[in-house]
């Protein structure tokens, strides 16, 4: 089985970065910068973990993962969040938490980030966040 890991971001040094360390622990790797994308990516029969960027301009990971959850787009992935906000958006989180698995600040912990992804392949989606 591939494992698929689709990372969401518009900063292309984190795109570049995380695509580069993710590939040599073997992931199939999809960029994108931008919501919208990734809604497309998914709807297009994508499978697998996401990392997603909270902080984007116009289509934020929160509108992004809204519109994942409204579109009934939840099945076959896993949602962690990458964010450069440092702690949790407890406000936001709420009713979304039961979509998100992990939450990591940037900047990325690399053997945080790894072992994240791998627990998430081991899970099934939708499971709640650890705590929760």
């Amino acid at each position: 089985m591939i494992k698929k890991i689709m990372i969401v971001d518009d900063e292309p040094d984190v795109l570049i970065s995380l695509k580069a360390v993710l590939e040599q622990k073997n992931y199939e790797v999809i960029v994108v910068d931008n919501g919208i994308e990734c809604i497309e990516k998914i709807e297009n029969g994508f499978k697998g973990v996401v990392l997603m960027d909270l902080m984007m301009p116009e289509f934020d990971g929160w509108d992004t993962i809204c519109e994942i959850v409204n579109k009934g787009l939840t099945k076959n992935i896993i949602i962690n969040i990458i964010t450069g906000k440092g702690t949790k958006d407890y406000q936001k989180l709420g009713s979304l938490g039961s979509y998100i698995y992990d939450y990591l600040s940037k900047p990325i912990d690399i053997e945080q980030l790894v072992k994240t992804v791998e627990k998430s392949y081991k899970l099934k989606p939708l499971k709640k966040r650890p705590n929760t």
